[in-house]
Parts: C-alpha cells; sequence; structure tokens
C-alpha cells in the first residue's frame, strides 16, 4: 500500500523508496513508491507529473491500494528523490479547488453535488435539487464564488476513519482525495459558462479566467 503523503502535505519534492517497477508491455515501467506526492488521475482531477530520481513520470494511475507511476524508462529501486511539476500541480489544484468552491457555493442554495469533472477546459459540476432547492443563476453564483476567492478563504482539510474531506471558509465539507489550493484566492476568479438543467440534473460548466 502506498503512502499518499499529498493527502496531507503540499511539498512537491521529497525523498522516498522506489519499491518495484515492472515493464508494462507497452514500452513503458509502472513504478510503486513507498510514499508518494503524486496525485493519480482519479476523482475528477488529472495525475500530476514530474520525475523519480530525473526518469520522467508521465502518468499516475490508482490501482487497488497502489499508486502506479507510469514512466518510459526503467527506475531502479531504492531510495529516490521525487519532484512534482508544479505548473501541473497548480492548474489541476486551482481547477479543483474551484469545483468545490462552485459545490459549496450551490448547496447552500438547496442543491446536493452528485459528481465533477475538472480537467482543463472542460470544467463542470453536477447537482441534482433538494428539497428547498432555490432558482439559480450563472451570475448569482458567479459572483458569490469570486467573492469567497477575493476573501481570500482558507482551506481546510479533515480526515476520519480513513476518509478524507475538504472545504473552504465555512462551506460544507465534501469528502474527497484530490489536491487543493491553501487558500481560495490561489484559485484567481473563475467564469460560469453555462448552467444547463435536464433529466432532473444541472450542470454548471465553468473555467478559470486567466
Amino acid at each position: 500500500m502506498t503512502k499518499r503523503t499529498y493527502y496531507s502535505s503540499d511539498d512537491l519534492t521529497m525523498t522516498t523508496r522506489v519499491m518495484d517497477c515492472s515493464p508494462a508491455g507497452d514500452g513503458t515501467y509502472h513504478v510503486t513508491l513507498a510514499e508518494t506526492l503524486f496525485h493519480p488521475q482519479g476523482g475528477g482531477q488529472l495525475s500530476d507529473k514530474g520525475r523519480i530520481a530525473s526518469v520522467n513520470v508521465e502518468r499516475v494511475l490508482q490501482v487497488g491500494d497502489k499508486v502506479i507511476h507510469i514512466t518510459a524508462q526503467d527506475v531502479a529501486c531504492g531510495d529516490a528523490f521525487i519532484e512534482v511539476l508544479p505548473k501541473v500541480r497548480t492548474l489541476n489544484a486551482r481547477l479543483h479547488s474551484a469545483g468545490h468552491l462552485i459545490s459549496g457555493v450551490v448547496e447552500q442554495m438547496g442543491w446536493r453535488a452528485t459528481k465533477g469533472h475538472h480537467w482543463p477546459g472542460e470544467g463542470r459540476v453536477v447537482f441534482v435539487p433538494g428539497d428547498n432547492a432555490q432558482p439559480l443563476t450563472a451570475e448569482t453564483v458567479e459572483q458569490t464564488v469570486n467573492q469567497l476567492i477575493s476573501d481570500d478563504v482558507p482551506r481546510h482539510l479533515a480526515e476520519s476513519d480513513g476518509m478524507r474531506s475538504v472545504c473552504f471558509g465555512n462551506l460544507p465539507m465534501h469528502n474527497c482525495g484530490g489536491t487543493h489550493v491553501k487558500s481560495a484566492g490561489v484559485v484567481g476568479r473563475i467564469k460560469i459558462l453555462k448552467l444547463k438543467e435536464k433529466k432532473g440534473e444541472l450542470s454548471i460548466q465553468y473555467d478559470l479566467e486567466s
């Protein structure tokens, strides 16, 4: 089982141990670490990229309780210095955090988030109405979220029974294993692109302004 240090740490570099490196049959190698800072693809978020002992990590996947780091070269077992690319991590964390801000704001208006997709250029959160769901407009959601971003409300992390949860400011906590910025101001202003209701679901498409 790989220890997921990124759950509680925003560090992008550390020394860990390569436990296994196996050829995958497609010209790549699957590397398992004892402890990792790399977020695997999942939960609506793309994976981190970076390096293990100077070997490029192209993609990261979750397979059972393991985090599999996919490289184009063999990596020797033993102690290794790993580094996550800051540009990729920051973009993914900003997009995912924006999705949580939208989810929290809209849930306070009586809607329940059911899924999110936080890839660059494809950001969206899907909701179903609760008993007291209020009418929404793109302008209202955008203004409320951007006010929280302007106020730079802090991120809060919690863990209970192995389940990690995240929120910003006083918004509702959501179970999440993804990476997030330390405070909402790092997200930068967001733009709500479209609200669409279909078959009892509300889809909110969003992106970062810059």
